[in-house]
């Protein structure tokens, strides 16, 4: 009914030709109690909605927005102030530490005993190391590899492909050490040269397989912090490349101003960025800022949807299943880079290398990665892998699930009633006669606690057509 019910309007404004918009919508009946909505509530009521519509389909409303960007900015700040270019990185200084506190950790785990005095001494560790774990593709300069490729000690960790800290550095070191040889990137190109011959300790392919794996993590080691005579002559010394960093070697392409008005190619700028600094403890340094965007936005996306929205903790674990915390995720990092890309620039005045060094590239590579990602799945591209991940996870959820219910079932409490099965079981084989096992089984089904499909005398029972058995 309609009666009753009176809507107001603004005289004076319309939305379009003559459309007006409510004041106040009143709903008024004749009887007492109902409720009068205003204009106020009325716009909550819609707002409400709204959100949970946003909800329903995963979308980002303007505060998942403001605090990914949020985020972002928290995390270029960090960037731009504790982390900023090798040799005046705050951050920077505590992952050298690290760094050295490490190689010493695993050299005392791999059997270093210095004597008194060296026990802090991060050389006299990286010395332990390099003879423990000798390799034959540790050729240094150019004299070393026999003129076949252009380096020094400064970068060669970058051109060996055998000193990469990624699945290609394990493939080379594997390879090298199998075949005496020593492979590197030099101008663009994949050169190899022979080097001295060298053998894997091992019975068998497989054990020659694993010792070659420990030796090329135990070398990687001796050189993560520099080497034992540069550290020993209180220098920071050259690490090792960022994971795949090599790569770059093969990028021979473009002109890019050094600031001494030489123009370089690519590859040389990346070159000379490690050279100034730019290896795997920095990069640890670099990922930091990263580390905090994306884990402060994960959380606040799981605190909002467990204390504003009301959802099951279930619901607020901040997996990458979520299309709006991959959104948040995008809008924090890319955030993150605009600020490290803009702080980059104007510091480094159109020197390109100091603008390489300047550059968060873990950030970068992180958000390009995330928009990636992002855009296969909207176009319906997944790796057959990750699906394949997916149903493994989900496998996996319900047996935990499974698990948990089997635990709580009353082991001995099941082992007393399959008891009482088996003996009724094993007397039915000296049953002789039909009525004996009729006997047999109305016994059982007092002792078993059974309840009878009939009530009182069964001939009686089935006597009225009224009456059905009832199997409980």
């Amino acid at each position: 009914m309609l009666a009753g019910v009176g809507i107001s309007w603004f005289n004076d404004s319309c939305i379009g030709a003559g459309v007006k918009r409510p004041d106040t919508i009143s709903l008024v009946s004749n009887n007492k109690g109902d409720a009068m909505y205003s204009n106020a509530e009325y716009f909550k009521q819609n707002k409400r909605e709204k959100q949970e519509l946003l909800i329903k389909q995963d979308k980002c409303d303007k505060y998942d927005y403001l605090i990914a960007a949020g985020c972002g900015a928290l995390g270029g700040v960090i960037d731009i102030f504790f982390v900023g270019a090798p040799g005046e990185s705050k951050l920077g200084n505590l992952t050298d530490a690290l760094a050295d506190k490490v190689v010493m950790l695993f050299a005392k785990k791999v059997g270093w005993s210095p004597r008194a005095g060296k026990e802090n001494s991060v050389a006299s560790a990286i010395g332990f190391l390099e003879k423990k774990y000798r390799v034959n593709y540790d050729q240094a300069t150019t004299k070393a590899a026999g003129g076949a490729v252009d380096m020094w000690t400064k970068d060669h960790h970058m051109k060996s492909l055998a000193h990469s800290s990624d699945i290609i550095g394990l493939f080379f070191s594997i390879l090298n050490q199998f075949t005496s040889s020593s492979t590197f990137i030099s101008n663009g190109k994949l050169i190899t040269i022979n080097s001295d011959t060298y053998e894997l300790q091992g019975g068998n392919f497989i054990s020659k397989i694993f010792c070659g794996t420990v030796n090329w993590f135990g070398h990687l080691m001796s050189d993560f912090a520099g080497s034992s005579g540069s550290r020993g002559n209180a220098k920071r010394g050259m690490g090792i490349v960022m994971p795949f960093y090599e790569l770059l070697g093969l990028c021979e392409f473009g002109k890019f101003s050094d600031g001494n008005g030489n123009k370089q190619v690519l590859a040389m700028i990346a070159t000379r960025a490690f050279t100034e600094g730019y290896d795997a403890r920095f990069g640890l340094a670099m990922a930091i800022p990263v580390v905090i965007t994306n884990l402060m936005i994960r959380l606040m996306w799981g605190v909002r949807r467990f204390f504003q929205y009301k959802k099951p903790l279930k619901e607020c674990i901040p997996t990458n299943s979520h299309p709006d915390l991959r959104v948040m995720l995008i809008i924090g990092n890319g955030t993150l880079c605009v600020m490290d890309g803009i702080d980059a620039g104007i510091k480094s005045g159109g020197n390109y290398l100091d603008f390489f060094i300047r550059l968060n590239i873990i950030a970068w590579f992180r958000f390009v990665t995330l928009v990636v990602k992002e855009v296969c799945i909207r176009v319906g591209i997944q790796a057959d892998i990750q699906l394949t991940i997916n149903a493994f996870q989900r496998v996996n959820e319900a047996l935990v699930e499974y698990m948990e219910k089997l635990k709580q079932i009353d082991i001995e409490a099941y082992r007393r009633e399959t008891e009482r099965y088996k003996e009724f079981v094993s007397h039915l084989a000296y049953i002789a006669d039909e009525s004996e096992l009729n006997r047999y089984l109305l016994e059982s089904y007092e002792k078993l606690g059974i309840p009878k499909p009939w009530a009182g005398n069964f001939d009686d029972f089935m006597g009225k057509k009224s009456n059905h058995l009832v199997f409980e």
